[in-house]
């Protein structure tokens, strides 16, 4: 019986060396995950919710947005590219000159049409592994919002909205985020 391959375990600092091109590199306890850079709609959705999400957040002095490609670090062996991130002003000193080395306050991923499976299950249960007590995850197709927080180590479902709704959820919960304002792109506007 032939034997199965050592499983090769790779770090940030291998990742780090892989060249600069439009794939986004992550790790995921080790193994290399590597993905497309997303389609125009979906980058216009990270653009609009991260407008809404940064004005918020400068204007009551909470703490940072990012926006992907940055590095997060929850371990050496999983480094993760969320669609936004938020730190909060208490927890800042896990932002570092190249990336966050922590977990964050709050995670964001919109669906891409190459990673539904990633982000609904995937990282999913890696963000609540390592601890990320807020996750937000927004679907495109079927307009929805859905805001997860973390609880005895799993998930559960605190809000969800769809269409034209207005949502709010931890850990931003005096925020009111008008969905119509997330999904709009500029086509749609003129129409």
């Amino acid at each position: 019986m032939a034997s199965q391959p050592e499983r090769v375990i790779l770090t940030y600092n291998d990742i780090a060396q892989l060249p600069t091109d439009r794939n986004r590199y992550e790790l995921f306890e080790g193994e290399l995950q590597v993905t497309a850079a997303p389609n125009t709609a979906h980058q216009t959705i990270v653009t609009n919710l991260a407008t809404i999400l940064n004005a918020h957040v400068r204007r009551n002095r909470l703490g940072r947005v990012f926006i992907a490609p940055y590095d997060v670090l929850l371990s050496d062996i999983t480094v993760v590219e969320p669609d936004l991130v938020f730190v909060s002003r208490e927890r800042r000193s896990i932002v570092l000159p190249a990336y966050i080395r922590g977990v964050p306050d709050l995670v964001v991923e919109v669906l891409s049409p190459s990673t539904p499976q990633a982000d609904r299950q995937v990282k999913r249960q890696l963000y609540a592994r390592h601890g990320v007590p807020h996750y937000w995850l927004l679907d495109p197709d079927r307009r929805e919002f859905i805001a997860y927080a973390l609880e005895s180590g799993a998930y559960r479902q605190v809000a969800i909205a769809h269409e034209n709704a207005t949502v709010s959820a931890p850990p931003l919960t005096d925020l009111a985020i008008p969905l119509v304002e997330v999904w709009d792109d500029e086509d749609s506007s003129s129409q």
